[in-house]
């Protein structure tokens, strides 16, 4: 009978990987350990046995840790047997993948208790597979973890997606600069953008899957949706593999459609729009007046320096030619990019179709690499009134705080004579700034919708959108969100007769470009550094956060608060608008603002240190560095942290304040 007991015994500690039992009765804690566990973690079990407190999560992955406290919460609940996936995180920092097959059952004195047996996984989630079948319709990709990284494999499916022609003997081969450096096939303007999912992918080893857009070599783009995932290849070391289907057809779809809507738009701002293809070397005339000699050229291409001769310079005052044929000339040549991006405007007087001589303004629309927009009005007398309007610096003030957030975008508006709007067009940052999702957006394009309800989701208020529709054109500086640095938009309403009874069309779009001086480039992984005592603040490494909108702050505040757990939004609401109950529009502006908070901590490579699920967010204690949480662990080299005074700026800390007071005391 001892002979089989030691047996079991022996089985139990040796015999069944991974095997422990987990109490979990609160408080969570490891009930027995064997040495197949302790031999996996490479601790011992006296680092793993405690009565008060579980010390085995510490060595759970700080990513899968939320998954795995809701695995034993349900355990806990009564479910029988359940098996889940997660990663663990040796003494020696090497990661283990594992699979977790817990059975539960109740103890003679009521408590639940869990069987658990650990399968690693770690060689299956390690080994490379072999190349994808060549005839699979998508791309793959092996490349380097390098800051620069090499491509190792490519299929020809996305050689062909990239239009890589096959090497000749004697030739160089075109795939040779793509094997350099992948970035050569990324868009300069997307480079930045996957330099930080490569870099989220690798720090917390989780794949992260988008859309973007391809560099070809023969100088053309395409799109693509695809995957991006960590791994190790065949000698162990690390690299990214990268799957991707291309999209570029059905994104081309899309895009016509919406520069439809975006023609739709000018021509009802401006009185003659013509399209300048500068790889073809063509003009197409895509609007003008019925009574314009021009109608009956509309979307019919001619070469460039004739159609510029023919349609734009013939009617400009003689003095004034040869000016404008050096503008377009220059424009043609690429030679009118400024250092901070502001399209190329001009003024000239010309012939209009009365014979009287009239000041018109011009100004190019970048659509894409190779087509630009060439659009012209008369200007009105009322254009010198309103540049003297925006004079005013309470009004630019306000219309700053219209557009945070504006980050190089376009939109276009259909405004009813009724104070009804329909948005035409909009590029896919807008719809955030106004307070909607993509999805809630596109049936907003379908119908009108009254301009108070419009606005609701926005900070601006009402008075502020019905002022820019009556004001009728403005030129205004605002913060942009992304590059932190100074912008201005231009906003151009078609002009409204006093008497007139038709719809009124506003467009909104950037004049001056981010530039590479005024990019901030991305800290490297930096602790996170949170200060509560005093004013809070918070730094990545020794630099500290600038939050551009004050109610993120404050919302990161409230979740630091709460020290890791979840803050629903009725409860956010409640703090950051003591005032105001929950509605829809404060849930449409804390929407808003949950959102802002998360652009800022993407924008610093730190949006790890929180978690969301199902509306309710929660700071990750385990990722930041925290004064109150140091001085709350009770280590005596944190105990004089807590000077008397905490989280200044808010007053619903005097609540936690009083609690650290007293436990001072």
């Amino acid at each position: 009978m001892n002979e089989q007991r030691e047996n079991m015994e022996g089985i139990l500690e040796y015999g069944i990987p991974g095997y422990h039992q987990v109490m979990l009765t609160p408080p969570v804690h490891l009930h027995f350990v064997s040495e197949s566990l302790c031999a996996l973690l490479g601790v011992s079990k006296e680092a793993l046995s405690s009565p008060d407190e579980d010390r085995y999560l510490p060595f759970v992955h700080p990513a899968d840790r939320a998954g795995y406290r809701d695995f034993l919460r349900k355990l806990s609940c009564g479910a029988g047997a359940m098996h889940t996936e997660y990663r663990l995180v040796r003494a020696d920092g090497t990661v283990r993948y594992v699979r977790d097959q817990m059975t539960v059952r109740r103890t003679g004195d009521g408590a639940v208790l869990g069987d658990s047996v650990l399968t690693d996984l770690t060689d299956l989630r390690h080994e490379s597979p072999a190349l994808p079948n060549e005839g699979i319709p998508f791309g793959f990709l092996r490349y380097t973890c390098e800051k620069q990284p090499r491509v190792t494999e490519i299929n020809a499916y996305m050689k062909d997606l990239l239009h890589i022609p096959e090497g000749r003997a004697g030739e160089m081969d075109d795939f040779e600069m793509y094997r350099t450096n992948i970035f050569l096939m990324i868009p300069m303007e997307e480079r930045r953008r996957f330099s930080k999912f490569l870099n989220r992918v690798y720090t917390e080893e989780a794949p992260i899957a988008g859309d973007m857009t391809l560099l070809r070599c023969d100088g053309t783009r395409a799109r693509v949706f695809g995957w991006v995932s960590k791994c190790r290849n065949a000698q162990g070391e690390e690299e990214f593999q990268s799957i991707c289907m291309d999209m570029t057809d059905r994104w081309q779809v899309r895009r016509s459609s919406e520069s439809r809507r975006y023609l739709q738009a000018l021509s009802e701002v401006y009185e003659k729009i013509f399209a300048f293809d500068l790889d073809n070397n063509t003009i197409k005339c895509l609007h003008c007046n019925d009574s314009s000699y021009l109608k009956r050229f509309e979307n019919i291409a001619m070469q460039t320096e004739e159609a510029v001769e023919k349609w734009l310079i013939s009617s400009v005052e003689p003095m004034q030619q040869e000016a404008i044929r050096r503008f377009f000339r220059d424009f043609c040549q690429r030679k009118l990019v400024s250092e901070d991006g502001r399209p190329p405007q001009i003024t000239y007087q010309a012939r209009a179709t009365d014979q009287t001589i009239r000041q018109y303004t011009g100004v190019f629309l970048k659509m894409d690499e190779a087509v630009s927009f060439y659009c012209c009005r008369e200007t009105r007398d009322w254009d010198q009134a309103m540049a003297l309007k925006m004079e005013n610096t309470a009004l630019r003030e306000k219309m700053r705080d219209l557009v945070i957030q504006f980050s190089d975008g376009l939109a276009a508006f259909e405004v009813s004579p009724e104070g009804l709007v329909k948005p035409l067009y909009a590029s896919e940052n807008v719809c955030e700034f106004f307070g909607y999702t993509e999805e809630e957006w596109l049936p907003l394009t379908k119908r009108f919708t009254p301009l108070e309800s419009f606005a609701a989701g926005s900070d601006a208020t009402y008075e502020d959108f019905a002022a820019l529709l009556r004001t009728g054109e403005a030129e205004f500086t605002y913060f942009d969100y992304k590059t932190e640095t100074e912008r201005k938009i231009r906003a151009i309403c078609s002009e409204k007769e006093p008497s007139a009874h038709t719809s009124r069309y506003v467009l909104l779009y950037a004049v001056d470009g981010e530039t590479a001086a005024g990019r901030k480039s991305l800290p490297e992984k930096c602790p996170v550094r949170i200060r509560t005592f005093g004013y809070f603040d918070v730094f990545v490494g020794e630099y500290p956060v600038a939050f551009r909108n004050k109610k993120s702050k404050e919302l990161l505040a409230l979740l630091v608060d709460r020290r890791g757990g979840y803050v629903r939004s009725d409860e956010a609401i409640s703090f950051l608008w003591e005032d105001e109950p929950v509605n829809s529009v404060t849930l449409s502006r804390y929407r808003k603002v949950a959102l802002r908070l998360k652009n800022t901590l993407e924008e610093y490579g730190i949006s790890d240190i929180l978690e969301s699920r199902d509306g309710k967010r929660r700071i990750v204690p385990e990722r930041v560095e925290c004064d109150l949480y140091r001085y709350l662990s009770g280590k005596e080299e944190y105990a004089q942290l807590f000077k008397g005074s905490y989280l200044t700026n808010y007053s619903w800390g005097e609540t936690t304040l009083g609690e650290l007071s007293g436990a001072r005391e």
